[in-house]
């Protein structure tokens, strides 16, 4: 089994509007709950070392199969490397109890500048086993849609 995804999508927008949007924490409350989920920042310090907590609400109609509460998916997310407007490498560890989704897993965004637009590769490493590849890949495909529909 994979304990990796790599999802990328071309944007009809400049890598710099695009990098800016992963951190500034009004921006990625817009784009990055997958589908019906709604976003909460607690805390953000955009800075090498720095990172943010944030919680993603499942609908109430949802089923109770949230990470950290019934209806909760909680992340601490630490900025291990800014690379401005081309990379970003973040360290992200679930809220949970459950030993499924204990760990650190390691996401790195790059913004490659390509004809007509900015090629945004979402690199997810050591996804905790609780985490299944497929759900990764498909809620960071909705997440780059929505951040194409919030930049283009």
């Amino acid at each position: 089994m994979n304990n990796w995804t790599r999802t990328s999508r071309i944007i009809r927008a400049r890598r710099d509007v695009l990098f800016q949007a992963f951190i500034d924490p009004v921006a990625l409350c817009e784009w990055l709950p997958p589908g019906d989920m709604r976003a909460t920042v607690h805390a953000f310090d955009a800075r090498v070392g720095g990172g943010y907590e944030m919680s993603l609400a499942y609908p109430p109609s949802a089923p109770a199969n949230g990470k950290t509460a019934p209806h909760e998916d909680r992340v601490q997310v630490r900025f291990v490397e800014i690379v401005p407007p081309a990379r970003l490498v973040e360290s992200v560890q679930f809220v949970s109890d459950d030993v499924q989704f204990a760990g650190k897993m390691t996401l790195i965004v790059t913004f490659e500048p390509v004809t007509g637009g900015t090629d945004v590769t979402l690199l997810f490493k050591n996804l905790p086993p609780g985490l299944r590849p497929q759900d990764n890949e498909a809620g960071a495909r909705q997440s780059l849609a929505q951040l194409a529909r919030r930049c283009e």
